[in-house]
């Protein structure tokens, strides 16, 4: 699939520097896709606690399931990460071919399988054959290199056209941390408690109730906070890792995601999640136009969220906001169908800082030339006020051109 580069893909990727605990490694499996590495395999030194959130679909992929049973030990020794194949709706194999898989990264690790994480990306219902990832681990185990954090991102991509990366830094008890995260994910984004596939890893010394409490909060504000067409995926998934390397450095451990001292890094793990989220957004597929969503004036927060995912959602906003088009009717439309409380007579609207929408009519100083020419942007900003209480939320999307038609006409040819 000839696949066009996405308007929003970074001119410059951040520096991201070994980090003390994390060994990435990449390689070209040969499953589904040829002259490219597809498995990404990241060892990870004793004591590493872990998190995660899943997607909640009731088809979920053999690899989430393995990932929430095992997850409640708190401890991880390895990520086997592998594209082209979801190991999806694969039944009884797909159990299997995550024990085998599992099992086989256990031995060369020399831990328990319950430490070992494991996700797919790829065609749902294809059986996966496990040997191509086993015999992959097993000779990258044996060479001992590893790559840069850009590489391991890339070993992950479908129809990703960019890599989607991040760094952050924080400081606990004096002590400075780090943070590096990857994302995959273009399509089939509607993200239901996480993205697509997203790994965060950090020397922070964290425990793992502590990690989790940090990221359920943080994933409702980035990940579950974007939509690219509605669609949320059968593997979902939004794991965290921390080494506790720091510790060697004077930092003392993280028992629970409310103290105090962790308060620098909730807030450098916040950004950058919400920094991962927007990039998936950017490289929606087909995307021309990145849409901001703000809703205000809400009954609560939540039902500004759900009044915000029906605005990004609805396919006439994206396809208006394709075609350049300042149709704020729209926007009234998908406020009137969300099913949540909203004042028809005290709603505005603007897109950008212009209100063309004020006490539930057009606004006397609405000016369609105006209006068209701020669609032209690249960006667009859609605020909309409910008039009914204080809640409010933002939500991020992308245009629906046909680009997504041709990309997923065309997915598995």
């Amino acid at each position: 699939m000839d696949l066009q580069p996405s308007p929003f893909a970074p001119t410059e990727l951040p520096q991201m520097d070994a980090l003390d605990g994390f060994r990435p490694m990449t390689a070209a499996m040969g499953m589904k896709y040829q002259g490219r590495d597809d498995l990404l395999v990241v060892e990870m030194t004793k004591g590493t606690s872990v998190a995660g959130v899943y997607t909640k679909s009731k088809c979920c992929s053999a690899p989430v399931d393995w990932c929430k049973e095992h997850q409640g030990n708190g401890s991880a020794r390895m990520l086997v990460v592998n594209a082209g194949n979801a190991n999806a709706f694969t039944g009884t194999h797909g159990v299997s071919s995550v024990t085998a898989v599992g099992e086989a990264a256990a031995k060369l690790a020399d831990c328990s399988p319950s430490e070992i994480f494991m996700a797919s990306t790829g065609v749902i219902g294809e059986p996966l054959d496990p040997s191509f990832i086993t015999s992959a681990m097993e000779h990258l185990m044996k060479d001992g290199n590893s790559v840069d954090w850009h590489t391991a991102s890339a070993a992950t991509m479908t129809t990703d056209t960019f890599l989607k990366v991040a760094t952050a830094s924080a400081d606990i008890d004096g002590v400075p941390v780090t943070i590096h995260g990857i994302a995959k994910g273009s399509g089939m984004i509607a993200p239901d408690m996480a993205t697509m596939l997203s790994f965060v890893f950090t020397d922070a010394p964290i425990a793992a109730r502590a990690l989790q409490d940090l990221l359920s909060k943080h994933v409702e504000t980035s990940f579950n906070a974007t939509t690219v067409d509605s669609d949320t995926s059968t593997s979902d998934t939004l794991m965290a890792f921390a080494s506790g390397a720091a510790k060697e450095r004077g930092c003392a451990e993280i028992s629970e995601g409310d103290d105090p001292r962790v308060e620098t890094f909730s807030d450098a793990l916040s950004a950058l999640l919400k920094d991962l989220a927007k990039l998936v957004v950017k490289d929606g597929e087909g995307a021309s136009k990145f849409l901001s969503i703000t809703v205000e004036g809400a009954e609560s927060d939540e039902a500004a969220k759900r009044v915000a995912l029906a605005i990004a959602n609805s396919p006439l906003v994206k396809t208006a906001a394709a075609g350049e088009d300042a149709n704020w009717g729209r926007v009234v439309m998908a406020v009137g169908k969300a099913g949540e409380m909203a004042d028809r007579d005290k709603l505005a609207i603007w897109f950008g800082s212009m209100r063309l929408a004020h006490e539930g009519q057009r606004d006397p100083d609405y000016s369609e030339e105006v209006a068209s020419e701020y669609m032209k942007n690249a960006e667009i900003d859609i605020c909309t006020h409910l008039g009914v209480g204080e809640g409010s939320a933002t939500v991020w999307t992308c245009d629906l051109t046909h680009g997504y038609i041709t990309i997923n006409g065309d997915y598995r040819s």
